[in-house]
Formats: structure tokens, C-alpha cells, sequence
């Protein structure tokens, strides 16, 4: 259907028509998600984020468009995409495939010849619609243990016609429905999403503000501003907490956490989410270098995740556990 005639674009369609048919960049849906909120949750990745955390989890939902992703373990040197590739991005540089990112126009066209799964698209637009078809199949799991959809990235917002429309319809479906969010946007986004949503994820990365421009490239103002705005508008809020050792793990961070879990009035409480380094090999096949920061940093262990638990209770943070 061309964008001209989509029910999304044609007052001769209904709301609910045009809600249904309108359009997001999504990266993965994510069926039987157990810790993405409350119960089996089905969660949605969307594109785009305007922080850069260099621990990212998910480094391929930071451009809002389409990329292509290349993994050169899997390669098993059959050469049909060098033939399919019209721009002549792939190449063989001393006996290794090699993506030229800068020619590459991201078309797809190798992935489609790629037997070997070594390379992939990420990032397909999809309707409110088709993401809903998808997430109602397992509406018997949800029904029985309290669960439903999320909407991750990402940054959700960053896409916020297509998250309201998706969580408006979820709603009309009869789901549960969580936002995963940094809360960094305006807050008038937040609150027309209020009304439908069940609960807010809100991710506390640094309650320093210096430390938290150096960390994310942006000030955290606005986040902590808006989730006290959340709060006081009678919006349920769980805090989530990525703790990487040696950025942002210190004490101080950890007892500020706990007082800003104490001020808030409808907190569904504190989850810590504990780095790991599976982000650092998706972005290498994105084509993304590593950070120095945490280029040698290691996946917490059990005792360490314990020990944040125990300095998060000790300092007043209601039910904190790990995500």
C-alpha cells in the first residue's frame, strides 16, 4: 500500500485504523521475556536512542535506521555476496571478507545471498498492526502469570508515534503493558503515554550530572526531573539500574539511587541490571569499536551483584533485586 493511501495518512479511515497502520523501525520482538517486567512479557526493540553509553546492551538500537550487521565467524567464504553487492562494499583483504562500511548503502541485497546467516539487516519497519498480531500469540502466557508487552530500544520515545499507537492498541487488546525508558525526552511525551501504560521501567544510569555527561554524552536534568514529574502524576515506576565495576558502581551512586527511590510514592521498586559483554560483540558486528572505558571490563560476578544488593538495602531502597 503506498504512503499516500495508508490508512495512517487518510481521514477517511478510522482512529483505530490509522493507529494500527502506523509505521516503526523495529530491531527485534523478543517472545517469553522473564525480566522485562512483570510475568512472560513479549518485548519490542525499537531503533534509536539519544544517549551513547558505552556499555550499551544493545549497541544495534542506536541509529534511528536500518543497518547491517556482519559477522565475520560465520563467514564461510562462499562469495555470493560479493557478486550481489552493487556498491562493492565486500571485499577480500588478505584472504579475509572485509565490509567497507562506507560504501555500503545498507539495500539488503547480500543478506539475501548470506546461506550462512553472516550477515543481517537490523532494522525493519513494521505497523502497529503486524507488531500486535505477533505479540498476542502468546496471550495465554501472559494471562497466566500476570504478564504482557514492553516496549524497549533503545529509547521508545525517540520513536513516540509509533510506541503511544502500539501501546494503545496493546491496551484494546486487553495487555499489560510496560514502556523500558530513559526517561530523557520531554516530559509531555511521557505524560501522553501515561494513560497507557502500566508501568514505567525508568533507567537511573548516574546520579552524578558531571558523571553522567561523560558516561551518556547528555545531562540527566531532565531524566531526574521527569521522574519525579512521573511520580507525582501517579504513574507506577520500577528504577533500573545498569551497574558496570569501575564507571558507575561506587557507593555514592548507589546510596544517591536509594534516596531517590525514597522520595518517590508509587515506586514498584529497584532492579539492578548488572553489565555483561554481549553488547561489545553485537557492536563489533555493527561496526562498532569498543570503548576504551570498557574494553577490559568483565561481567560481574555473583558475589560483586550481591554486594550491590546488600549496599542498596543498607541504605533504604525498597526491594531491590536483580532484573
Amino acid at each position: 500500500m503506498s504512503s499516500s493511501h495508508s490508512p495512517a495518512r487518510t481521514p477517511g479511515f478510522s482512529a483505530r485504523e490509522r493507529e494500527l497502520a502506523v509505521e516503526g523501525l523495529v530491531f527485534d520482538v523478543k517472545r517469553f521475556a522473564i525480566h522485562d517486567g512483570p510475568g512472560i512479557r513479549t518485548t519490542v526493540f525499537l531503533k534509536g536512542c539519544p544517549l551513547a553509553c558505552p556499555w550499551c546492551h544493545n549497541p544495534e538500537s542506536r541509529k534511528s535506521a536500518r543497518e547491517l550487521s556482519f559477522d565475520p565467524e560465520r563467514c564461510i567464504g562462499c562469495g555470493h555476496c560479493f557478486k550481489a553487492c552493487p556498491s562493492g562494499a565486500h571485499r577480500l583483504v588478505d584472504g579475509r571478507h572485509v565490509l567497507l562500511r562506507d560504501r555500503c548503502t545498507v539495500c539488503g541485497a547480500c543478506t539475501e545471498e548470506c546461506y550462512a546467516e553472516a550477515l543481517e539487516l537490523v532494522g525493519r519497519r513494521r505497523t502497529v498492526a503486524d507488531v500486535l498480531e505477533e505479540v498476542c500469540r502468546d496471550r495465554p502466557f501472559y494471562e497466566t502469570s500476570g504478564g504482557g508487552m514492553t516496549v524497549s530500544g533503545g529509547e521508545p520515545l525517540v520513536q513516540f508515534r509509533f510506541t503511544k499507537a502500539l501501546l494503545i492498541a496493546a491496551r484494546g487488546a486487553g495487555l499489560n503493558t510496560c514502556v523500558d525508558t530513559t526517561g530523557y525526552a520531554p516530559y509531555k511525551k511521557l505524560a501522553a503515554l501515561h494513560p497507557h501504560v502500566d508501568l514505567f521501567l525508568f533507567d537511573v544510569k548516574e546520579t552524578s550530572e558531571t558523571r553522567h555527561r561523560i558516561l551518556t554524552g547528555v545531562s540527566n536534568r531532565r531524566i531526574l526531573a521527569n521522574l519525579r514529574r512521573l511520580d507525582a502524576d501517579g504513574a507506577r515506576v520500577r528504577l533500573r539500574l545498569p551497574l558496570i565495576p569501575g564507571l558507575n558502581d561506587r557507593p555514592e551512586h548507589l546510596r544517591a539511587c536509594a534516596r531517590l527511590a525514597g522520595e518517590l510514592r508509587n515506586i514498584d521498586g529497584v532492579e539492578i541490571m548488572p553489565y555483561h559483554r554481549l553488547g561489545t560483540a553485537k557492536g563489533a558486528r555493527m561496526g562498532y569499536a569498543a570503548s576504551p572505558e570498557i574494553a577490559s571490563i568483565e561481567s560481574p560476578s555473583d558475589a560483586v551483584i550481591d554486594g550491590w544488593l546488600a549496599a542498596l538495602r543498607e541504605a533504604g531502597a525498597p526491594d531491590p533485586r536483580r532484573a
